[in-house]
């Protein structure tokens, strides 16, 4: 099967036909494998940055004419880059995802010596609006997880899901990669492995606990008939591949069970992490916890990730300030 690169190396190889036109692209293609191997970046992230970079690629081969080396960019031309990235009505998030990409590769060229400076710092990042993203009200949710269940391909393993997904608050990608032994069952938690690989244990709830108990017979039975083995804890119905299943099709299921609910066609598996975060702030949780069972390097990633109405930040106020009330 042919890559990306594989194919903007074509691209770039009919426009520019001098050999070293393709120093670039054999750069980008050693920093996806450092970046996969060695900085254990997500898949999702890995493909992101090879479209963004084989584009950067294909744009510098029409821009320049000739062979262009690394050190010969500056950040005039990654500014112009940008602006063909506007001209073609995408937002300032792309825009935004496209030049970190950018960025971080040039990062590395300076620290392997290709060149001397990074010319992507001399670039802004564009200003991203700040949308909060709305979520369902604890009891609108609770409601919903606590209705009949919808018919599905697979009701208990969707249950799961829904569960896991609110009940720990971790991320789409951090679901569909835990195995069956990453339940802790004695300690009552989950190992989980973020971004970067990065392992963190998530309190596993009562409600998640039982959902899982009650898919574990389903799955081992499915596997049993199949003479098949996976050490996936959540499986696709026809266990493709490794059987192991997909964010997207995590992302088709949770967005079929929220509008059999009742939910907002808009709720998709990240609205469940937010409201896990949003509820747990609301309920008066500490922010620090909060940070550590998300998996946020930073607290100000978990600042902007929940919010609470004044009307809240005040009720948490009397009820917990000594001289809130007189």
């Amino acid at each position: 099967m042919r890559t990306a690169s594989q194919a903007v190396t074509d691209r770039v190889s009919e426009a520019v036909p001098e050999p070293q036109a393709l120093e670039i692209l054999r750069l980008i293609s050693e920093y996806m494998t450092v970046l996969t191997s060695e900085r254990a970046a997500s898949e999702h992230t890995v493909r992101a940055y090879q479209r963004e970079l084989d584009s950067f690629a294909t744009f510098l081969a029409k821009r320049c004419g000739k062979s262009v080396l690394p050190a010969q960019i500056e950040h005039p031309m990654i500014r112009e880059y940008m602006g063909t990235l506007y001209e073609k009505n995408l937002s300032k998030p792309s825009v935004a995802r496209a030049l970190a990409a950018i960025r971080s590769w040039f990062g590395w060229l300076a620290r392997k010596g290709h060149i001397e400076q990074n010319p992507a710092r001399l670039v802004s990042t564009p200003k991203l609006p700040k949308h909060l993203p709305r979520v369902p009200g604890a009891e609108q949710l609770n409601q919903a997880l606590d209705a009949p269940g919808v018919e599905t391909a697979w009701p208990e393993r969707d249950r799961v899901i829904l569960e896991l997904l609110y009940g720990c608050g971790i991320r789409n990608a951090e679901l569909v990669g835990l195995n069956l032994e990453d339940i802790q069952w004695g300690n009552e938690c989950l190992l989980v492995r973020g971004k970067g690989r990065k392992e963190r244990y998530v309190p596993l709830g009562d409600a998640a606990a039982i959902a899982i108990r009650a898919y574990l017979p389903q799955r081992a039975q499915k596997l049993a008939e199949a003479n098949r083995m996976s050490e996936a804890l959540l499986l696709n119905v026809r266990l493709r591949g490794n059987g192991r299943l997909t964010t997207r099709s995590v992302g088709r299921i949770v967005k079929h069970l929220a509008l059999s609910h009742g939910l907002a066609a808009d709720v998709h598996p990240h609205t469940l992490r937010h409201a896990f975060g949003t509820h747990m702030l609301e309920d008066g949780a500490d922010l620090r916890a909060i940070q550590e069972i998300l998996g946020h390097a930073r607290l100000s990633t978990t600042q902007r990730y929940t919010h609470l109405t004044s009307g809240q930040v005040a009720a948490v106020y009397d009820r917990t300030h000594p001289r809130a009330k007189a």
